[in-house]
């Protein structure tokens, strides 16, 4: 009877953390919805709710994991229960990452406005990059809540869009600064934001990786996907 008090006070536990992490995933996606549409109407009001948002991203943060520093203290979990704890703390960290993620795309908005530059350049075309990191986010925080692999195994190869649109932007920014000198700052300024959303689909990706890991117990960081494939099934 003991054992299963304890058993059921470790799954409210973990039910708590986990529902912690969802509460700062939904505001991180928030960060980079308004992030986004900063960048799209150059909107220095939205750039500035993004940046309003940050400090409460990182202390969330801390707060989370602090919780799970106490939880493992106190369980000890082993197996998956470890596995998962491990992976609420990496999921945590690269959400708190994508944050500054949001934050970097705001400051350089803000910048991009100030110095008159905005309308020269071809940013809008950064949406569609933008609105695929930000879909991938947004996948990764489902599959991660239900522990989908399958889920998870479509995100590591959506990610592979994301990166396809990062390598046009640079070509077609290369195009402008060849062609405009003059271009070539407020073009450096949109490939700093470029950066910052493949960024984001990267660590969306860590989190699909992060599901693997918990439910199948297989590390397939830097895996090919035949690997990664294989250790599903």
């Amino acid at each position: 009877m003991p054992d299963k008090h304890l058993s059921t006070q470790f799954d409210s536990e973990l039910n708590g953390v986990s529902s912690r992490v969802m509460e700062l995933g939904g505001l991180v996606e928030s960060q980079i919805r308004q992030a986004i549409y900063a960048l799209a109407q150059f909107n220095a009001e939205a750039a500035s709710q993004v940046l309003e948002t940050e400090g409460k991203v990182n202390q969330m943060e801390v707060d989370i994991d602090r919780e799970l520093s106490s939880i493992i203290a106190r369980r000890q979990p082993t197996a998956r229960d470890l596995r998962l704890l491990m992976a609420i703390s990496k999921t945590t960290a690269n959400l708190e990452r994508v944050g500054d993620e949001a934050a970097k795309i705001a400051r350089m908005v803000r910048s991009i406005i100030d110095s008159g530059s905005a309308r020269v350049l071809p940013a809008s075309e950064l949406r569609v990059a933008a609105d695929l990191a930000s879909g991938l986010l947004r996948k990764a925080l489902d599959a991660f809540a239900r522990l989908d692999t399958t889920t998870a195994l479509a995100i590591l190869k959506e990610d592979d869009l994301i990166d396809k649109e990062f390598d046009g932007f640079v070509r077609k920014l290369i195009t402008y600064m060849m062609e405009d000198p003059r271009t070539i700052s407020p073009s450096l300024d949109l490939l700093f934001l470029a950066k910052a959303i493949e960024r984001v689909g990267d660590h969306a990706k860590n989190i699909a990786e992060f599901i693997i890991y918990v439910v199948k117990g297989a590390d397939v960081r830097h895996s090919s996907m035949e690997q990664i494939e294989s250790a599903l099934k």
